[in-house]
């Protein structure tokens, strides 16, 4: 199949559980639950949505007619760094179009795969991190992972009501927005209260690089 990438460029994690790791991110373009337009957004699953994942624009976006092509392009964007490639799959969804084929093409070429995904659709086996930030409105299908990680607070549900999913780790992001200050202590308490979930922020954000 081909793919629809928006944006793939160079930097370092800047949330969840890899915060801090260096890592090719590959934005697919399109997701299941919101068309990434302004005038939609008050029918989107997540109205929180603060990412561009329209159109093929982005920095190193494109339409990449095989899954070789595209794990050949995450390896260029690598470039001659030292260590094993680490790419980070996102969206939009990126379940939408990430499949057996791409997982395959990039363990070929020894690259480490992280997902990072609604959970609406089942995942391709072989992705060695998979993250799942369940939204509202929708219907969880990937119930299991190495984290979990919630924005937070939502009125529409509960941290209780995913601890009995099969993740390794549990993670709850402040809300960004107007209301981030509030949002953050709120989240710190309940942090504090609850020890299973742990807070991660977006570094990125604030160390100014994509």
């Amino acid at each position: 199949m081909a793919y629809t990438v928006h944006e793939t460029f160079y930097t370092l994690q800047g949330e969840g559980a890899q915060t801090g790791r260096a890592a090719v991110f590959c934005r697919f373009a399109g997701c299941n639950l919101w068309s990434g337009r302004a005038a939609d957004r008050d029918q989107a699953a997540c109205r929180f949505c603060d990412t561009d994942f329209v159109g093929t624009g982005g920095e190193g976006g494109g339409e990449f007619e095989t899954a070789t092509a595209l794990a050949g392009h995450i390896l260029r964007i690598w470039g001659e760094r030292s260590g094993r490639p680490f790419v980070v799959f996102t969206g939009g969804e990126p379940l939408l179009q990430l499949d057996q084929a791409l997982v395959d093409a990039c363990q070929k070429e020894n690259i480490e795969v992280s997902l990072e995904t609604n959970g609406t659709r089942a995942a391709p086996a072989g992705i060695d991190w998979i993250c799942v930030s369940p939204k509202p409105r929708s219907t969880l299908v990937q119930t299991s992972g190495d984290e979990l990680k919630l924005v937070f607070p939502q009125p529409e549900f509960s941290p209780e009501a995913f601890e009995h999913l099969d993740f390794s780790r549990f993670s709850l992001q402040p809300m960004d927005g107007p209301d981030l200050a509030a949002n953050t202590a709120a989240t710190v308490d309940y942090c504090m209260r609850h020890p299973r979930w742990q807070i991660s922020l977006q570094t990125h954000k604030l160390l100014g690089i994509p």
